[in-house]
């Protein structure tokens, strides 16, 4: 344990290093635009909501198992809080109950991701793909193709306020990586995470409730999509049908840069947190030099596939 918890240190430190000199050199490089304040706050506003979905997936990817339904997920989120609150709508109930039942459906979900992994032996990668597919196909018909607006101008006020020179969408992001991290290291639901990550068969030997465990991490998995979802609501005043299209990569690689192992049992919550801004900035310092996203794009699929490379290259090597 204190080897595993030296290595997660020590691959978080790098990955602060690595931020670090980027921003470094993305101020230099653009004379003070990148490191002025309006960029950065901009910056943590843009890696919030993807940095929440990630936090989901970093639980499924420690087990094991990969989740593709998230970016549906989050399109669900959003769409059932637009629908329920819409002033255009027949429906509309209270903002408070409307998130309670967003959320309630984005947890739904993660459970019946999970039941279908645990009980019914369906691949993650499987189970997930069709409850993405099955969910994106939802929200389309539930919306008929069109965005919703007229949502709660409080709600849609919390995409631009801010605290302390921080947006609040940051902040949203911020308190869940701590909370988290916390959770993951310190309390039980956390122990028996990387314990059924890192050896199912002797977890359930040790008396872990396998079935209840992964019910919980998929449905918590899927808490985090649903919040993102209405962080995205927001942030667009309006529920879009196609919201979070996509999400699940930009999850999947921010886990994998952040340092877990998509063979399971390693990953932090700070180091995905890290690999989100890592992505983020890529992004946001191309654009300020006028680099083409489509070649940001390209770059940062050969990060993602060199992370994994790296991952594979020594569990081999510490196995042979």
């Amino acid at each position: 344990m204190i080897r595993r918890n030296e290595r997660r240190t020590f691959a978080e430190r790098n990955l602060l290093i690595i931020l670090v000199v980027m921003w470094i050199f993305l101020s230099i490089a653009t004379r003070g635009n990148f490191s002025s304040w309006s960029n950065i706050a901009n910056l943590l506003r843009q890696t919030s909501i993807n940095g929440v979905v990630a936090i989901g997936m970093t639980l499924i990817i420690i087990t094991g198992g990969i989740d593709l339904s998230v970016g549906s997920v989050v399109g669900l989120s959003g769409m059932i809080y637009a629908l329920l609150t819409s002033t255009r709508g027949e429906i509309q109930i209270a903002s408070s109950l409307a998130i309670i039942l967003s959320l309630g459906a984005a947890a739904l979900v993660g459970l019946v991701s999970g039941v279908a992994v645990h009980d019914g032996k369906v691949p993650p990668f499987i189970a997930t793909l069709g409850m993405m597919t099955l969910i994106r196909g939802l929200v389309m018909y539930i919306s008929t193709g069109r965005m919703i607006t007229g949502l709660p101008l409080s709600f849609r006020q919390l995409a631009v306020a801010g605290f302390l020179g921080l947006p609040v969408l940051a902040w949203i992001w911020i308190i869940m990586v701590a909370f988290m991290g916390f959770v993951l290291k310190y309390t039980m639901f956390g122990r028996n995470l990387y314990a059924i990550g890192s050896n199912k068969e002797a977890a359930r030997l040790s008396g872990i409730n396998i079935r209840l465990n992964m019910y919980g991490f998929y449905t918590v998995g899927a808490l985090f999509s649903g919040m993102a979802g209405l962080m995205l609501a927001t942030r667009m005043a309006a529920g879009v049908p196609t919201g979070g299209q996509g999400y699940e990569l930009d999850a999947i690689a921010s886990v994998v840069i952040g340092g877990a192992s998509l063979s399971g049992g390693v990953g932090t919550v700070f180091g995905t947190a890290l690999g989100a801004l890592i992505i983020q900035t890529m992004r946001n310092g191309g654009n300020l030099l006028g680099i083409d996203p489509f070649i940001m794009e390209i770059m940062i699929g050969a990060i993602i596939i060199l992370a994994v490379f790296f991952d594979q290259y020594f569990k081999g090597r510490k196995e042979g």
